[in-house]
């Protein structure tokens, strides 16, 4: 009995997907929940698991190609046993990878693309299982020189390619569906919104004593959870927003939307670029909830593992330019959002205190807003409030 294997329901936000890649190939024996192909969103990798055991019969759709929700992609014929006469014969027909010149393999859809390029798939090292070269590969190749070609004897092929000193070589790649889409958004921001940023420091001595003093025990009484900054930042962020609505409001159409909740994105950078996850009800959370929250979420953003759900929504943005050496920047608004809050490196730096020049770690810390929700000085008093919130920090625990 033949099972269809659909692409997944997206939600209304995500439209269609691209097909990222096969773990699976037609006569392979598949086991139930097990990966057998990955779809590429503009938000997340979505991984399409077996329903049942059996053998992987027919492919519909190729690497590459574009689905759209609830999309017949394959089908698994039920309880059938790989490696039969029949199966095997059919799946080196259809889909087995074929043999290089070089005696290598490379996948059907990598040779066909190859040839309409005009490509030497002897020069293109495959990352495919065990080597094999995939139409990825093909797609990522750029040849070493574009010198015009000459009839010669065939020659031995090689895996690693002489460019000679001064040679200008490029590589042209295709943009991944996620990076498209956050370029999209991005120049949609500057497009739609009156974006402005206002600045401030705030000196970390206080904080950064606390943490030393406490880091210790705080670890061992919540079960290995480390204590950061960012779940100060968090709760901060999260009392700052009580005190000004409109910061946590977003603007729909001609009407303002006012959030009774806080629902606190958290920026996270991976390969594929970056993604905002969202921890929900953040006014509701203790510094040790908001780091193993912060800490899970970004264990996800690395293995791919995020979910559509987790990176939607979000009423406020943080996010921390800081843990990779930036001194001050100006971040752009995630929308529908209004604003976001940007943390930078801790520095060293001579400050006035008393009459007196002292040395003391400062963070710049930089809000981005919509000035035609958020006036300049509730945007001000915003981070204000969040920078003598993180310079006593008594009163983030005490709520005043």
């Amino acid at each position: 009995m033949a099972i269809e294997i659909k692409a997944p329901t997206y939600p209304e936000s995500v439209q269609e997907g691209s097909l990222a890649t096969w773990h699976k190939q037609i006569g392979e024996s598949v086991k139930r929940d097990e990966l057998i192909v990955d779809i590429e969103t503009d938000k997340v990798v979505l991984e399409v698991v077996a329903p049942v055991d059996g053998v992987l019969a027919e492919i519909l759709k190729a690497e590459g190609d574009i689905v759209v929700s609830n999309e017949v992609i394959a089908r698994i014929e039920e309880g059938a046993q790989a490696s039969t006469p029949a199966a095997a014969s059919t799946a080196k027909a259809v889909e087995e990878p074929e043999t290089t010149e070089s005696g290598g393999l490379i996948n059907p859809a990598a040779r066909k693309l190859a040839d309409e390029r005009g490509i030497d798939v002897s020069q293109i090292s495959g990352t495919g299982k065990g080597g094999r070269i995939t139409k990825e590969d093909v797609v990522n190749f750029a040849p070493a020189s574009t010198a015009p070609s000459s009839p010669v004897a065939p020659v031995a092929a090689v895996s690693d390619t002489v460019i000679e000193v001064g040679d200008r070589v490029e590589r042209r790649v295709a943009m991944t569906r996620m990076r498209s889409r956050i370029a999209e958004r991005l120049l949609e921001v500057t497009q739609t919104t009156a974006s402005l940023t206002t600045f401030n420091e705030v000196d970390m001595s206080a904080l950064m004593n606390l943490r030393s003093q406490y880091k210790d025990e705080f670890t061992k009484i919540h079960n290995g959870t480390r204590l950061g900054f960012m779940g100060f930042f968090v709760k901060a962020a999260v009392e700052a927003l009580k005190r000004f609505p409109s910061v946590n409001a977003s603007i729909d159409g001609s009407d303002i939307v006012y959030h009774g909740y806080q629902d606190v994105g958290v920026a996270v950078s991976t390969d594929r670029g970056l993604v905002v996850p969202v921890l929900r009800n953040a006014e509701n959370m203790s510094i040790a909830n908001i780091e193993n929250g912060i800490y899970d979420y970004a264990m996800k953003a690395r293995d791919g593992k995020l979910t559509i759900d987790e990176m939607t929504g979000g009423t406020f943005t943080i996010t921390n330019g800081g843990v990779y050496g930036s001194l001050i920047s100006t971040p752009i608004i995630n929308p529908p959002q209004s604003a976001i809050l940007g943390m930078h490196k801790i520095q060293e730096r001579p400050v006035a205190i008393n009459g007196e020049v002292v040395i003391r770690p400062m963070m710049y810390l930089a809000m981005s807003y919509d000035h035609r929700l958020i006036d300049g000085k509730g945007a001000v008093q915003f981070l204000v409030t969040i920078k003598e919130l993180i310079e006593d920090p008594a009163k983030i625990l005490l709520e005043i």
